[in-house]
C-alpha cells in the first residue's frame, strides 16, 4: 500500500496520521497551525473530516438524538455536529497549504458528497470512521475513486469487519488497510486489547494499524510491536482549548514523542539475528576467559589455584577449564597470562 508514494508495510515505519477532527475550534488559521504542527513533528499525513450536520445527523432532540454521559453529555447530535464540522470552503485551502509545506493531507468523508468535493480536491487517500464502517454503500462508493482507503473497525464485530472489506473490495478498492479502534473518547488502555491486531493480521491478511484514542502514547509504541504499519492520533494545539476533541488529543511535544517513539520501536523490532552486532565489537575483548593467576614452573601441573574465569577475553574461553585443569606447564608461565593450549601439554 503506497499513499502519495510512501509506502505502507511492516518494512517501513509506521505511517503517522494526526487527526484534526474538530480541533480547529472553528478558526481556520488553528487548522493552518495543525498543519504546521503536524510536519514539524514528523507525522506522514494530517487527516480531516468531511461532513456537515446535515450529512450525517437530523437536528431532532428525542432521546436517541440525545447523548448521555461522556465529553459531550446534554448535547444533541446535530449540536455536537454543527459546533464541531470543518467548513466545506477551508477543504481547498488546506489542502493547497498542506501540499505547499510537503505534507500529505486526506479525510474522512461521511457521504456521498464529501466524497465528490474530496474528489475535487485530488484527496490521495481516504479513512472510513468507525461509525460510518458499517454503511457500506458510503464504502463501496469511496472505493470507486480507486484510492487506497483506511477503514477504522471501532465497534465493529469481525462479521461486519469482513463485510467492509467486502464492499471495498467490491467497489473496486485495490489498496486497503484496517485500523484496531475502540470507539470510546478517551479510552482507558487496557481496554485496547493489543493482542487483537495478531489475530486481524491473520484473520483478514490486510495491513493493519492502530487508532489511539488513548490519552498518551505508551499504547501506539506499544503497537508497533505487534505489526502496526500506522498509527492514527488525535493532535490538538491545546489540550485545554475547549474544543469538543481537545481533551483527549496530543499537543505538540507528545507528537513529535509519538513520530520518534514509533520509528525507534519499529528499528528496534529488526529481523531475526544472533550474529555479533557492530556496537558488540568494541567489548568482545571483555567477555570473560581463563587466566593463568599465579606463577607457574615448566613442569608443574595446572590445579584450580593457578586457574581462573575472569575479565578480559584473551584466554580460553571458559568452557575449556576444566579441560585445562591437570595439564602440565610447557613453559615458566607468569601470572595474568592468557591460558592457551600452546602453554600447556
Amino acid at each position: 500500500m503506497k499513499i502519495n508514494n510512501r509506502p505502507i508495510n511492516v518494512e517501513n515505519p509506521p505511517y503517522i496520521i494526526a487527526e484534526m477532527s474538530a480541533n480547529h475550534n472553528g478558526d481556520i488559521n488553528n487548522a493552518y497551525k495543525i498543519i504546521d504542527m503536524a510536519k514539524t513533528a514528523g507525522a506522514d499525513a494530517v487527516k480531516l473530516q468531511t461532513y456537515k450536520p446535515d450529512t450525517i445527523t437530523m437536528d431532532v432532540h428525542t432521546p436517541e438524538f440525545m447523548i448521555e454521559g461522556g465529553l459531550w453529555d446534554g448535547q444533541s447530535l446535530y449540536e455536537l455536529y454543527e459546533s464541531a464540522f470543518m467548513p466545506w470552503e477551508w477543504h481547498k485551502p488546506l489542502f493547497e497549504y498542506a501540499q505547499k509545506i510537503g505534507i500529505t493531507i486526506f479525510s474522512s468523508p461521511f457521504d456521498n458528497t464529501a466524497v465528490d468535493l474530496l474528489e475535487d480536491l485530488n484527496a490521495p487517500a481516504y479513512k472510513i470512521a468507525s461509525f460510518e464502517a458499517v454503511d457500506l454503500p458510503l464504502i463501496k462508493y469511496v472505493a470507486q475513486t480507486g484510492k487506497p482507503m483506511i477503514i477504522s473497525t471501532g465497534m465493529a464485530d469481525v462479521q461486519e469487519i469482513q463485510e467492509a472489506i467486502e464492499a471495498a473490495r467490491e467497489g473496486g478498492c485495490k489498496e486497503l488497510a484496517i485500523l484496531h479502534c475502540v470507539s470510546g473518547y478517551p479510552v482507558p488502555a487496557g481496554e485496547y486489547n493489543l493482542k487483537t491486531l495478531v489475530d486481524m493480521q491473520q484473520k483478514f491478511g490486510l495491513i493493519t494499524g492502530l487508532s489511539d484514542h488513548t490519552i498518551d502514547n505508551t499504547t501506539a509504541i506499544t503497537s508497533v510491536a505487534l505489526g502496526v504499519s500506522i498509527i492514527e492520533k488525535h493532535v490538538t494545539l491545546d489540550r485545554n482549548g475547549g474544543g469538543p476533541d481537545d481533551s483527549f488529543s496530543l499537543e505538540s511535544e507528545e507528537l513529535k514523542q509519538l513520530c520518534l517513539g514509533a520509528k525507534t520501536a519499529w528499528e528496534a523490532l529488526g529481523n531475526v539475528d544472533y550474529g555479533r552486532k557492530s556496537s558488540e565489537q568494541g567489548n568482545v575483548k571483555f567477555r570473560r576467559s581463563l587466566y593463568f593467576v599465579k606463577d607457574i614452573k615448566e613442569g608443574e601441573v595446572i590445579t584450580k589455584d593457578h586457574l581462573k574465569s575472569i575479565r578480559p577475553g584473551f584466554g580460553l574461553k571458559p568452557k575449556y577449564y576444566e579441560q585445562t585443569l591437570g595439564r602440565v606447564a610447557k613453559f615458566d608461565i607468569k601470572c595474568g597470562t592468557p591460558a592457551s593450549f600452546d602453554l600447556i601439554l
